[in-house]
């Protein structure tokens, strides 16, 4: 999911990801989404702080996905640049078909925006951590 979100650590009622209009996806309800029927082998959480969690929500919706069937899950851990963020998604998927893992095709990307790009800052790419099954 390509969007925005925001955790608040102690108000995880108040956590959501945006998603069309004004319909959001909370702590709440991300069980709900049958992620286990089938079986979803790789959630992307490429929006802000989805990776943050608290006491009460460890990992915050990455950890969720986790525990509601998702084999794994990309997130971020700090609010993040919508251009940035694009071009690393953009790297992460084509490496992603080549790579022998997830966490694999993921480090390729952030190697990509270090080395080659405009977004050399790790605020643009070191925000990103795969949570679960690397491979």
């Amino acid at each position: 999911m390509a969007t925005h979100a925001l955790f608040r650590p102690g108000q995880a009622q108040e956590s959501f990801i945006q998603l069309w209009g004004s319909e959001t996806v909370t702590l709440q309800n991300l069980p709900q989404l049958n992620l286990e029927q089938p079986p979803l082998e790789l959630l992307v959480l490429s929006a802000c702080q989805t990776a943050l969690g608290d006491d009460r929500a460890e990992l915050g919706f990455a950890g969720l996905a986790l525990q509601s069937g998702a084999k794994s899950a990309v997130a971020s851990l700090w609010q993040v640049s919508d251009a940035g963020t694009l071009e690393l998604m953009e790297h992460f998927y084509s490496h992603l078909h080549h790579t022998a893992s997830k966490v694999a095709a993921l480090q390729k990307a952030q190697l990509h925006l270090l080395r080659y790009s405009r977004f050399q800052a790790p605020y643009f790419w070191a925000g990103f951590t795969l949570v679960g099954a690397p491979w």
